[in-house]
């Protein structure tokens, strides 16, 4: 296969292998998925370039993916056939009157956040600098203060999509109102190609922000203890409740109020336990979103989740307490662990079918992950992979069969229900009607 012929069309560059920046364009975030190698990327200039590269691939029979931040923890934002690199559309544009935020369709969190700051508004993202606007908000898009504003799709206005067809066609509630239904939650990768992205904003909070730290055996008191707070704290309150391999418990939180609010909210944890570490402080919400912030060693991944609408009973805690007690290990500094994100609040303020996204039940979401080095050896990735899906299943007693379509899991059984829950059979007629062919097709696509 040759690309002259897409190269001749555009105004982006198409790179080959062993071109310079092709590597950076098309490297898998979660590198269990490095053998993928492309036959090339084209580097979007501009939305045309987004149309011709859709009309080629399928007049010439080449598979084609959307790759914004790359962050897909299945590694669909590579296939073996052409990658559309669309980091060059990041262009951010604010309208202070009515603080409305249009994005380009590859803008990433760190551009995001630096636009929109000298404006003092906001809408939630990502803690990670490179997470790709595209693939939080298709996915639904929980952030740290989701139960107070919502999901990222939540604040969506309209979205432009390139089709399978390439024509391209705006949604909004009132314009192709079935395609901006599945935009909102329905998965990246499923529909079309989203070159653009108009938010809704708001004014940023005044914010508290805090970390916590105990000892490995005060674990299970201090699950259920911040599992209650959590439950019954008002929704300007976030939570994350974090159990790691080699033996910490951890709570980062994010408080839209003041440092005393929030130390007050704390209180019957911080009464009946003791962490060695506890920092409790007011910022300004920028300064809260650094706090917040989220990095990687890198390396190889995978991650499982479930929901929950109700606190995890003694007997749920102790079943992930005991499994990472129990990791068996790899050369990752990441390691393995199980996390409960705060959910509930203004994410339960829509029906499950009001948009594509469904868990609008899920007082927490469980978190399970694992990872390994390229290095390691097979019989270390088989036993993380193994220990992950034991500890799915266990938990799975005391949780929901659901799962966060953003956290994705290739492994993952009865994904459709999973993910999509009551919305799976209109998603799949959204599908029917704008990609009747299956142009946008991956394993787990709709």
């Amino acid at each position: 296969m040759t690309f002259d012929g897409l190269a001749a069309q555009v105004g982006g560059r198409v790179l080959l292998p062993g071109d310079d920046a092709f590597t950076s364009s098309s490297k898998p975030f979660n590198e269990r998925y490095a053998s993928t190698i492309p036959a090339a990327v084209l580097s979007a200039a501009g939305a045309d370039d987004v149309v011709t590269a859709i009309t080629w691939a399928r007049e010439n029979d080449v598979p084609l993916v959307a790759r914004g931040g790359g962050h897909s923890y299945a590694g669909t934002s590579v296939c073996t056939g052409l990658v559309l690199d669309l980091r060059g559309l990041d262009e951010v544009r604010v309208d202070p009157s009515t603080a409305l935020v249009t994005v380009g369709g590859g803008t990433r969190m760190r551009a995001l956040y630096e636009a929109l700051r000298p404006h003092d508004i906001a809408f939630p993202l990502g803690n990670s600098d490179e997470v790709g606007v595209a693939g939080l908000t298709l996915g639904g898009g929980v952030a740290a203060v989701s139960r107070a504003f919502g999901l990222t799709c939540d604040s969506l206005v309209s979205t432009d999509v390139v089709l399978a067809d390439g024509s391209t066609v705006t949604c909004s509630a009132s314009e192709n109102p079935d395609l901006f239904w599945a935009c909102r939650g329905g998965g990246g990768g499923n529909f079309g190609v989203n070159t653009s992205f108009t938010f809704q904003a708001r004014p940023v909070v005044d914010s508290a922000t805090c970390l916590l730290l105990w000892e490995w055996e005060q674990a299970v008191d201090v699950m259920l203890l911040v599992q209650e707070i959590q439950r019954t704290a008002p929704d300007a309150l976030s939570l994350r409740i974090g159990l790691a391999s080699g033996g910490m418990v951890s709570v980062i939180g994010w408080h839209l109020g003041s440092a005393d609010e929030l130390r007050a909210l704390l209180g019957p944890v911080l009464a009946r336990t003791r962490p060695f570490r506890c920092d409790i402080e007011d910022r300004t919400y920028w300064e809260a979103v650094e706090y917040v912030h989220h990095e990687t060693a890198g390396g190889a991944f995978a991650g499982r989740t479930r929901t929950t609408s109700v606190p995890l009973p003694e007997e749920g805690v102790r079943t992930l307490v005991t499994a990472v007690d129990k990791w068996p290990g790899s050369g990752n500094p990441d390691g393995g662990g199980a996390a409960l994100f705060g959910w509930g609040g203004a994410i339960n303020a829509l029906s499950a079918t009001e948009t594509a996204f469904p868990h609008r039940d899920a007082l927490f979401l469980v978190s399970l992950d694992t990872s390994w080095l390229s290095s390691d050896s097979p019989q270390v990735v088989r036993d993380n992979l193994e220990w992950l899906t034991a500890l799915h299943e266990d938990i799975g007693e005391h949780t929901d069969n659901a799962s966060y379509l953003n956290f994705t899991d290739p492994d993952l059984p009865d994904w459709r229900q999973a993910y999509h829950g009551p919305n799976l059979t209109r998603l799949a007629e959204v599908k029917r009607r704008y990609d009747p062919d299956r142009f946008f097709d991956f394993p787990q696509a709709i």
